[in-house]
């Protein structure tokens, strides 16, 4: 899942459109990996690189498939950021360089910090029959973009019932309740899931720029319709939202300040300069040790595809 791609997906997403000056949505954009996993990919979009360090969110699934048909996503390389897995139906196996082997199963975090290299696998266990999944990427700030590799598992997760809305909280603090997530940056990440209608109004950080994507059903955010198929955005500045989610609806809800330096993002790499990121591709192509291996895996890693030319930070 974390193999990033950007010529598999359709530029669907053209449509975006400007509410007013604190709302923006637009539509995400699709691909289908494996045996028929859709993904959904929300960040970057030309319309919206980042929400704080958030930067890059695919949804995956939800999809059923026949046992062993499960994705293999073969040994990659990342660095200069953090991936985040929240598990929402299914498992997969975590193995990486570190030496680490972990089975994540629903209401899981998996936390994998690349900083200066790391390289993993994600594969379907052969008994599986359904994934369904939100991944992230967290973009390092600048004085941990070099730190040490890491891999932290969290089975459980804190959840706060109010307003007929169960916020499971992922990343950050909110309504008065911490996630045990280790983060670098001032960033938030709930999950909202609400068995019945529900209107609810939410509090907001008015220095935090926030994204709602819907993981399952429909919601509306301040009047404005969100489905499986759209992201809206709210710029800093705002202390509040309405929010209306239907019955048995799920909503991640991300936020974050927005981030303190210009980022490149190529391949599944976040750096801030050309060079360092032509640099980890080669090491890469020339098995460096920086990235490790992963005997465990018994099939090809994954090929680092041509530099582009032209590449400009982005925010």
């Amino acid at each position: 899942m974390s193999h990033n791609n950007d010529t598999e997906l359709s530029h669907s997403d053209d449509c975006k459109k400007y509410v007013n000056q604190f709302i923006q949505e637009f539509t995400l954009r699709r691909a289908e990996i494996g045996q028929g996993t859709v993904i959904k990919r929300a960040l970057p979009s030309r319309h919206k690189r980042m929400i704080g360090a958030w930067c890059f969110l695919d949804h995956a699934g939800p999809v059923s498939f026949p046992q062993g048909d499960g994705l293999d996503v073969g040994p990659h390389p990342h660095i200069g950021l953090q991936t985040f897995t929240w598990m929402i139906e299914g498992t997969m196996l975590h193995n990486d360089s570190l030496g680490t082997e972990q089975l994540i199963r629903p209401k899981q975090v998996n936390l994998m910090t690349a900083g200066y290299g790391i390289s993993h696998t994600e594969v379907a266990p052969d008994t599986e029959t359904k994934m369904h999944a939100a991944q992230l990427w967290i973009a390092l700030p600048d004085d941990k973009i070099n730190m040490a590799p890491a891999f932290d598992h969290y089975p459980e997760l804190p959840i706060v019932s109010e307003q007929g809305i169960d916020f499971t909280v992922l990343v950050g603090e909110y309504l008065k309740t911490t996630s045990p997530v280790k983060v670098h940056s001032e960033l938030l990440g709930v999950d909202l899931f609400a068995a019945e209608n529900t209107h609810a109004r939410l509090p907001l950080n008015p220095k935090f720029e926030y994204g709602f994507m819907a993981l399952e059903g429909t919601a509306s955010i301040n009047g404005h319709a969100l489905d499986e198929d759209n992201m809206v955005i709210l710029e800093p500045g705002l202390t509040h939202v309405d929010v209306d989610i239907h019955a048995h609806s799920r909503v991640l809800l991300l936020g974050g300040e927005p981030f303190e330096s210009p980022i490149l993002l190529w391949w599944n790499f976040v750096g801030r300069t050309t060079e360092e990121l032509k640099t980890a591709r080669e090491q890469w192509v020339a098995a460096h040790e920086r990235f490790g291996s992963i005997p465990e895996y018994s099939g090809p890693r994954l090929e680092a595809p041509a530099f582009p030319d032209g590449m400009r930070p982005s925010k």
